[in-house]
């Protein structure tokens, strides 16, 4: 996807609206803030935007701990007002503030304590306990709108795109045993070796589809919407850990395969009798994976056929025995074929 189709996909553009709505309530009700704190108004549409995250529970928390900074931050610089904005003062402010940013679980509020002390220090001018009392007031009021408007208005849920991720790393993984398959079929050295450099990039699918499950389950925290869109995020975490461990063997065969056929001071070999039964395997696997979760039966029978098609082969390498000078790599692709399927049909209980 790229870098424009990311900015305009829809979940993207809903939380855009929902802060630009959350920013025009709070600068609509700033003026009726009491005493000095009307004075601020600008204030209010900023902790708006501050609050607004992408799911529910992540505002409440995020907006939270920049109250908690800006208070800090506050705080911090009335030590130092009596010395006035000097160089000086203002050096030991951002000296503090960058220090006290670095206590544990501030999160959001961090880089908002030397930001609001150097704005009492530097705009507050005569009257600091004004505008801290209108900057405090003007960003929580902004943080609470920008909460409430993300909890009432469609708070995200991400359970499709975690759904999603979960798909297309099946299919890529299947595709990639179907590709080996193939190349084995294929005279050696094969024509396409694209394969062959998968290995980094199914390692990147398997750290986003966690990621997406991660998103998903987070956007479940404080929303209104779950009970009415039940999802078991913890089956997606069970299938996320499965297809991690299948990810991990593919790569090894992956690696195995491409030495093989490409490295020459590789000891290792595929005897010719193995290529057949090998591609079979290969390709029965890739069946399996690819099939649709939500028809078991036949999940069910593709995965018998694999595993004929994997003890056809375990019986081809038994039955040849091992050549010493030269012993078989088959081995270790039929081991991890083994372990794919049991994978697959401990999954499918």
């Amino acid at each position: 996807m790229t870098g424009a189709r990311r900015v305009l996909a829809a979940p993207r553009l809903q939380l855009a609206a929902k802060a630009g709505l959350a920013a025009g309530l709070a600068f609509l009700i700033a003026p009726y803030m009491p005493g000095a704190a009307a004075q601020y108004p600008y204030y209010a549409p900023l902790g708006a935007l501050v609050a607004m995250y992408e799911n529910v529970a992540g505002s409440m928390r995020q907006g939270f701990q920049t109250l908690v900074g800006l208070a800090a931050g506050i705080g911090l610089s009335f030590l130092l007002l009596s010395f006035g904005a000097t160089p000086l003062s203002v050096g030991i402010v951002m000296a503090l503030g960058v220090l006290l940013a670095g206590l544990p679980r501030l999160g959001a509020g961090r880089d908002w304590i030397p930001t609001a002390a150097l704005l009492v220090l530097l705009v507050g001018g005569n009257n600091p306990d004004d505008f801290s009392f209108g900057y405090l007031l003007q960003m929580g009021v902004g943080v609470a709108i920008g909460v409430i408007v993300n909890l009432l208005v469609f708070p995200p849920l991400h359970f499709n795109a975690a759904a999603l991720s979960l798909t297309e790393l099946r299919l890529a993984l299947a595709r990639q045993l179907t590709d080996m398959g193939a190349a084995v079929h294929e005279k050696w050295p094969p024509e396409h070796e694209d394969w062959s450099l998968r290995s980094d990039e199914l390692a990147r699918s398997a750290r986003s589809v966690r990621d997406a499950v991660q998103k998903a389950d987070a956007s479940r925290e404080a929303n209104p919407r779950r009970r009415f869109h039940p999802r078991d995020v913890d089956l997606d975490y069970r299938n996320v850990r499965d297809l991690e461990r299948v990810t991990f063997h593919i790569q090894d065969m992956t690696e195995v395969l491409a030495e093989v056929i490409w490295n020459k001071d590789m000891p290792f070999t595929i005897p010719l009798p193995y290529s057949e039964p090998l591609a079979k395997a290969l390709a029965a696997v890739g069946e399996v994976l690819s099939a649709d979760e939500e028809d078991p039966d036949r999940q069910a029978e593709l995965t018998a056929a694999a595993r004929g098609a994997v003890d056809s082969l375990r019986a081809r390498i038994v039955s040849s025995g091992a050549d010493a000078d030269a012993p078989s790599a088959a081995e270790s692709i039929l081991l991890s074929l083994h372990r794919i399927l049991r994978v697959a049909e401990t999954d499918s209980r």
